[in-house]
């Protein structure tokens, strides 16, 4: 007799072998599809950051090369001692990218220093020159009237205080040009040091000199010293500036345009003399007049128009060299004359009054030693002598410069 299947029903509820392996299959797709997206979202994950590496490598290197592009600019505005300004800097170096100046700067900053041992240093503006020099002013005045005003209270003391601290606050607070000089981070003691003249090094510095019967000697002369002044800078152009600044400090600190011209002439320096330049400049000499106008475009003189009277015209609204060279006979312009920001930043009135200072002192102690014969005289007599004339010279010295700071009318800035 033959067995009953399964009704319609139960054949309907229980599934057959081939939907289970069909099944099977489907679950087994379906995770290995998973898998193969899981591990697609990684590599795509992995892919990105790799860009990301790429990316971030070639934007620094960018910077980097930006960093020597203003490296560059900045060595070949020294070469012809013009200021270098932030829009410069903007266009020539960081093109689109102007919102990368600080770290570009930054790290040109660390180039110069680590491989020219310079620095970029901004200038200050002429408002902030003056108001820092007003500002030091004030706050002397004020010390010596807190010094009077002591006995009365200290209510006074502590207004004082307040007041010269809102100074300073507002000194430090004053705007910068946006440009910008190099300046030698070296320590004057190794500049010293390598300013003086070593035998060996005259020596080769002789043999190595060409034979030129030419009677210009601009140029050709040697030191004997480890920097090489005879194909840097022109000794007598800086030699001029120096002694310009020195008559504009000491006449306290603004001078008028006869009256530097009248202190030029008597130290044989006429409008019409030429000034020595190097042998590897593009002129061997320049007059002195163009040569003033050439330290006021480089900023290391200031030359301000304070007045006319009576009549004026076109020609007195601007210094021309006509001006320069005879003054204003007519008195219809009157121009005053400055120590520039570049001089400010680069050489600093106190290294300016020593050098005043030292040649006043060492011409002074020339004269003294004339016809004594200290040095030859040995023993305990001699040494004392010599010591002797040693403090007498150092005592000199400073009254000298506390002279110079007097005649300036006020306290000496350094370097800024």
């Amino acid at each position: 007799m033959a067995r009953a299947g399964p009704s319609r029903s139960q054949r309907a509820t229980q599934p057959s072998q081939t939907q289970t392996q069909r099944n099977g299959r489907t679950q087994r797709s379906q995770r290995t599809q998973r898998h193969q997206d899981e591990d697609e979202e990684e590599e795509e994950e992995e892919g990105e950051e790799g860009e990301d590496d790429d990316e971030n490598g070639h934007a620094e290197d960018d910077l980097l090369k930006k960093a020597h592009a203003l490296v560059r600019l900045a060595l070949f505005n020294e070469q012809k001692r013009t200021p270098l300004k932030r829009d410069d800097i903007s266009k020539k170096v960081l093109g689109t990218k102007r919102g990368a100046f600080n770290h570009v700067f930054s790290t040109a900053q660390g180039i110069l220093r680590d491989t020219f041992a310079m620095e970029l240093v901004e200038l200050p503006t002429r408002a902030a020159a003056q108001d820092l020099a007003a500002g030091k002013e004030a706050e002397k005045e004020k010390e010596k009237n807190k010094k009077g005003t002591q006995a009365n209270g200290d209510a006074n003391g502590h207004a004082e205080k307040q007041s010269v601290t809102g100074l300073k606050k507002k000194k430090a607070a004053a705007p910068g040009s946006k440009t910008y000089i190099l300046r030698s981070t070296l320590d004057p003691v190794i500049i010293e040091h390598a300013a003086l003249t070593d035998e060996s090094i005259l020596e080769e510095e002789a043999a190595d000199a060409p034979d030129d019967d030419s009677d210009d000697e601009t140029g050709t002369r040697t030191y004997g010293s480890i920097l090489a002044w005879n194909s840097s800078d022109e000794l007598g152009a800086i030699g001029i500036l120096y002694v310009v600044l020195a008559i504009i400090l000491v006449n306290g600190k603004v001078l008028s345009e006869m009256d530097l011209r009248t202190t030029l002439r008597r130290l044989r320096l006429p409008p019409n003399s030429n000034v020595a330049l190097s042998a590897h400049s593009t002129h061997r000499t320049m007059p002195l007049d163009t040569y003033l106008n050439h330290l006021v475009r480089q900023g290391y003189l200031d030359r301000t128009r304070i007045g006319s009277s009576g009549r004026s015209s076109g020609k007195r609204s601007r210094p021309t060299q006509t001006q320069t060279q005879g003054g204003n006979d007519d008195g219809e312009t009157t121009w005053e004359w400055r120590w520039g920001p570049r001089a400010g930043a680069e050489v600093g009135e106190v290294a300016i009054a020593r050098f005043v200072a030292e040649f006043m002192a060492e011409r002074g102690a020339a004269g003294a030693a004339d016809g004594s014969d200290d040095e030859e005289e040995g023993g305990q007599e001699g040494r004392r002598k010599r010591k002797k004339r040693a403090e007498e010279a150092q005592r000199r010295l400073t009254a000298l410069t506390k002279g110079i700071e007097k005649a300036a009318g006020g306290e000496l800035a350094d370097v800024i």
